[in-house]
């Protein structure tokens, strides 16, 4: 998996971070996000899947103390580029518990999509992992792929690829295009979050992208930032938590168990 996200290190930025789409859900990530951690003083956040860094050197822009990691060393090399003063480490999350921290954190995060790339039964492994790294009121933070986001049905209808149109709905692993490269991927409806994130309290879950489109889309919306910022206000308004199960991504906030 490494090497996959090696190659997409150098287009990613181009193909998502700065596109009219990316910038639009990513925005609707934030603002979620600062309702979550707070603006009034310092935490420290563990990033997981960092990337290129983007949202690193957002959260390091609020004052709080990140470490941001990331299992391609490329996308490290990348991201230290952006910020050389926040702590940037190549990790593997199934590595989660044997890596040593100086420190437990108020803040695990994960943005767009890391934790489809890991197994349910990898995503269990982490949530008893985080447990050990958390302090006693600390939050996990994920934005997540699930299972029957609309845009997915409406594109591959519109191509006559019926074959398609519940691909994500699947227990095994899909392969799903990186930037030319074909990545193993597992979708996540937020109750099947719910069910195996023992030790966690679920805060909140917001659809993120019901209207705003995959970053598929993007050559179709080029040039049409006026309708990507209606479908944005659009996500605003529907921001319920039930339709988080029909959009691009999901927020989902929780909360380690207070007794642990």
């Amino acid at each position: 998996m490494q090497s996959d996200f090696d190659i997409a290190a150098i287009s990613y930025d181009t193909t998502f971070t700065n596109t009219t789409i990316g910038k639009a859900q990513r925005m609707q990530v934030y603002k979620q996000l600062n309702k979550s951690i707070s603006l009034q003083e310092t935490v420290t956040v563990l990033e997981l899947n960092c990337g290129t860094g983007e949202d690193a050197n957002y959260l390091h822009n609020l004052n709080h103390k990140v470490t941001a990691t990331d299992i391609s060393k490329e996308m490290i090399l990348v991201a230290k580029t952006k910020n050389k003063d926040i702590n940037f480490q190549q990790l593997d999350i199934n590595h989660l518990h044997k890596h040593a921290f100086k420190e437990n954190f108020d803040v695990i995060f994960s943005n767009f999509g890391g934790f489809n790339c890991l197994s349910k039964k990898e995503i269990t492994t982490f949530f008893l992992s985080a447990n050990k790294i958390l302090k006693k009121h600390g939050k996990i933070v994920l934005v997540i792929m699930p299972k029957q986001t609309f845009w997915e049905k409406i594109y591959f209808f519109g191509k006559g690829n019926f074959k398609k149109i519940n691909r994500r709905n699947s227990k095994k692993a899909i392969p799903a295009n990186v930037d030319g490269v074909d990545v193993k991927t597992w979708y996540f409806n937020p109750k099947e979050i719910t069910e195996i994130s023992n030790g966690f309290t679920i805060n909140k879950i917001k659809p993120i992208g019901l209207f705003v489109p995959p970053s598929y889309l993007q050559s179709s919306f080029l040039g049409k930032k006026r309708m990507v910022s209606f479908l944005n206000k659009l996500d605003i308004v529907f921001g319920f938590s039930f339709l988080a199960k029909f959009a691009d991504h999901y927020y989902i906030e929780l909360q380690k168990n207070t007794d642990l």
